[in-house]
C-alpha cells in the first residue's frame, strides 16, 4: 500500500498504544462478523496455502494454537501434519512478561484450561518448533503482526534458541495499511491467509 493509502505518521508510543488498542477492537470485531460456515471454508483455504508454503512436513515440529475469538481453525490441519510424519505443538502463557512456552500436542492428548480459558497440553516437556503459526488480529505490507498486545509473540521469538520459520495466518479483511511497527516488533517471515501465501 503506498502514497494516500498509507496513514499520517505516529511516533508516539502512547498515540500508537491507543490506536492499536481501537484497531485491535475494530480487526477483532469484523473478524466475528463473518458466519461461522464462511470463517470454516476460509480455515480451510489457509490450510491448503500453508501446505503450499510448508511443503512435507515430516520429520518437523510445527506449533500451531487453539482457535480464539474467529480465528482460523487449522486443527483438522494439525491432525494431518501428525498424520504426514510432523509433530505438532500448542504454545502456553507462562507468565505476563514472559515468552511463550510451546509444548507437544496432538489430538487425543490430555488438556487443561489455560489462560482466557484456552485449551493448552497438560503434560508433557517444552520443545522448540521448526515452524512457528501465529494467528494474527492484522497485518501490514512489511509481515508485521498486529496482535492480541501482550508482546508474548516478540519476546518468544526474541528469546528462542534459533529462528523458526514464521508465518502469520489469517483473513484478508486483517490486511492493514501499518501496525506502526517499534523496535520490538518482528516481521512475520510469511503470511498466508484465504486468498494468498505472501
Amino acid at each position: 500500500m503506498a502514497g494516500s493509502d498509507n496513514p499520517a505518521p505516529m511516533t508516539d508510543w502512547a498515540d500508537i498504544r491507543q490506536w492499536r488498542k481501537a484497531e485491535r477492537e475494530r480487526l477483532i470485531a469484523a473478524r466475528l462478523a463473518v458466519s461461522a460456515d464462511t470463517r470454516a471454508a476460509m480455515s480451510a483455504r489457509i490450510a491448503e496455502g500453508l501446505d503450499r508454503v510448508i511443503g512435507d512436513p515430516s520429520g518437523r515440529m510445527v506449533s500451531l494454537y487453539w482457535p480464539f475469538r474467529g480465528e482460523p481453525d487449522l486443527r483438522p490441519w494439525m491432525e494431518s501434519i501428525n498424520a504426514r510424519g510432523g509433530r505438532t505443538a500448542l504454545p502456553l502463557v507462562i507468565e505476563k512478561g514472559q515468552p511463550l512456552v510451546f509444548k507437544a500436542y496432538k489430538s487425543g492428548d490430555r488438556l487443561e484450561k489455560g489462560v482466557w480459558n484456552i485449551p493448552i497440553p497438560a503434560e508433557g516437556d517444552p520443545v522448540y518448533p521448526d515452524i512457528v503459526i501465529s494467528p494474527i488480529v492484522g497485518v501490514d505490507p512489511g509481515n508485521y503482526r498486529l496482535g492480541y498486545g501482550g508482546g508474548f509473540f516478540d519476546r518468544t521469538l526474541a528469546a528462542m534458541p534459533f529462528k523458526p520459520l514464521v508465518i502469520g495466518i489469517g483473513y484478508e479483511l486483517q490486511r492493514i495499511a501499518t501496525i506502526y511497527p517499534q523496535t520490538h516488533d518482528i516481521p512475520m517471515d510469511k503470511i498466508v491467509t484465504e486468498a494468498s501465501a505472501a
